[in-house]
């Protein structure tokens, strides 16, 4: 058997090495699994090369079989490449002369060859396609923190293409971060966590434009940074900021996608009055009383529970954006992650809230 690997070997990375084309290559490969194929199945049993070739006929025919639903995997994906590029850049077959290279600023939305091929498993997607991708390249999302949840959201908003991401955090990397905040490096202690997760980013996917801002959330420069932004995603641990957030968002029309943490437990809500869900402040009208409501400072948290929570608030932002799915608007996504359940509550607007002014109602548990 290790005599047929070494031919495959050599026919493979000899033959680039001489110039062959991949399909040359991989025809090489198909001959030597079909001859050691071949000669297991004349040969008698206990023959020497048959012996040396692999000794049992079933292992070559999976072999075979194995490489071709590869090779035809492959194919199927340029495939599928080939059909998205040619829907980005149609080209008219009765045009003789070439066609000139579209403007830069045409399209900024225009995916290229190598961002086809990033975002190739999205792509596939029949809820996202190269539509849902285009719209995720020309979407804007802020986020405010870059700690336990805004880590694992920055790092996948980034992978899946968000074209533009506003970091807003006035901390700095500390030692006790890193046991969840994992878009920080031990090296980067003293960075500000926004740069530092900048940084993370821009390595992630250059593609990505991220703009850190090193500063806190206020009703002075909050209408500024939020103006451009297609929502927002709240991952502080404060009340204030989480209440201005909202705020910010209801006057902007646009969804907030908030999560929280206490020691093993997560939530995770869509407040998006503008679609008729409530907003932050319909559901938590006053902030609770001091002590009710501890930081992971003084409570405590399981490590990886920020990454669960913080990644299912990306995958919120991707379905709101590429309008796939049914977010989170209207309920409230509860996770425990130290007996491991899920459950789900319906939350209803307040016609008495002073930032949305509607509906009513606390929240109720939704069916089944």
């Amino acid at each position: 058997m290790i005599l047929v690997y070494a031919l495959m070997a050599l026919a493979w990375w000899g033959g680039e090495w001489l110039g062959w084309r991949k399909v040359e290559r991989q025809a090489a490969l198909v001959v030597i699994i079909l001859v050691a194929l071949g000669l297991n199945l004349i040969l008698p049993a206990g023959h020497a090369v048959r012996e040396i070739t692999g000794r049992y006929p079933q292992f070559w025919a999976l072999v075979l079989v194995l490489g071709s639903i590869a090779v035809l995997y492959g194919t199927l994906v340029n495939w599928l490449r080939s059909i998205a590029l040619s829907r980005e850049a149609p080209v008219q077959a009765d045009d003789p002369a070439p066609m000139p290279p579209p403007a830069p600023t045409a399209d900024p939305s225009r995916l290229t060859g190598e961002e086809l091929t990033r975002y190739a498993r999205h792509i596939v997607l029949r809820e996202i396609g190269g539509t849902g991708q285009k719209k995720l390249k020309a979407a804007h999302v802020l986020v405010i923190g870059a700690g336990g949840l805004g880590s694992p959201a920055l790092l996948y908003l980034a992978a899946a293409g968000v074209g533009r991401v506003t970091v807003l955090d006035d901390d700095t990397v500390d030692a006790s971060n890193l046991q969840r905040q994992v878009i920080h490096r031990t090296d980067g202690q003293g960075t500000n966590k926004a740069e530092s997760a900048a940084q993370a980013m821009a390595a992630l996917n250059p593609h990505v434009e991220v703009t850190p801002l090193a500063t806190r959330l206020t009703l002075e420069n909050g209408p500024d940074i939020v103006v451009s932004a297609d929502m927002i995603l709240d991952g502080t641990d404060n009340f204030a900021t989480r209440y201005l957030a909202n705020d910010l968002a209801v006057a902007a029309r646009i969804p907030l996608i908030s999560g929280a943490l206490s020691q093993w437990e997560g939530q995770l809500s869509v407040f998006d009055p503008a679609q008729g869900a409530p907003c932050y402040r319909c559901i938590f009208p006053d902030p609770p009383a001091p002590g009710l409501a501890p930081s992971c400072a003084e409570a405590g948290v399981m490590g990886p529970l920020p990454g669960v929570v913080g990644a299912m608030m990306a995958a919120e932002a991707v379905k709101i954006i590429t309008g796939a799915g049914s977010p989170l608007r209207g309920e409230m996504l509860i996770y425990d992650a130290l007996w491991s359940e899920t459950r789900k509550i319906r939350l209803k607007r307040r016609d008495a809230c002073p930032t949305c002014g509607t509906a009513q109602a606390a929240p109720t548990p939704k069916d089944g």
